[in-house]
């Protein structure tokens, strides 16, 4: 298993989450400046040209909370069993995907929505507002403990760690938000993060 990633991108969930769950891989780091992921060599793996990818046994998957669902089939500690549960976890990773991470996209990936350098710097601009709006809504509605399942951690402790640690960058006052702080320091605890870190893969 290989996992394709860039440091500090939301690859690093699937890093984490590998970690959590003991699954062995290796690496391929992607060097964005450079624009390693828009190569012809890197659309043969994702003609997406975006991290994560995951080749297992020479067949690629991408998209985070694929790959997240993917390592909880091998994992199964990893996702609650009771469908209500799993569907829970389930629904705060496609709000991660689908609002909070385009939230946080607008300050540097504008260009995908609009050409205009007002457009551009608007959508910036409104980045620590509706980061923090996501920040909320997290706090108030989706951790029940130190894990969005309470005591249990799961694949979507992994993405949302991510989202976290990228939100004092886009202008987030973390101070009014006890659970996720204390969500972050729990993470931060755990053998996975410290593996990830040690690997330099959150840049």
């Amino acid at each position: 298993m290989k996992l394709y990633y860039a440091n500090g991108t939301i690859s690093i969930a699937v890093a984490i989450a590998l970690e959590e769950a003991g699954i062995p891989y290796d690496t391929h780091r992607l060097d964005f400046a450079k624009g390693e992921q828009t190569t012809p060599e890197y659309a043969r793996i994702n003609p997406k040209g975006r991290v994560p990818a995951l080749d297992v046994d020479g067949t690629l998957l991408t998209e985070t909370g694929a790959l997240m669902d993917y390592i909880a089939t091998l994992a199964p500690h990893m996702m609650p069993s009771h469908a209500f549960d799993a569907a829970r976890v389930r629904g705060v990773m496609y709000y991660l995907a689908s609002t909070m991470h385009i939230n946080h996209a607008h300050k540097m990936r504008g260009y995908r929505w609009a050409d205009a350098d007002a457009s551009l710097a608007d959508m910036k601009a409104k980045v620590p507002e509706t980061m923090t709006a996501s920040a909320a809504y997290i706090e108030n509605e989706c951790l029940t403990g130190p894990f969005i399942l309470g005591d249990t951690i799961t694949v979507a402790d992994c993405y949302l760690f991510m989202l976290c640690h990228w939100a004092p960058g886009d202008g987030v006052d973390l101070a009014p938000f006890a659970k996720i702080r204390t969500f972050m320091d729990t993470m931060e605890g755990r053998a996975s993060l410290k593996a990830v870190r040690a690997k330099g893969m959150l840049g």
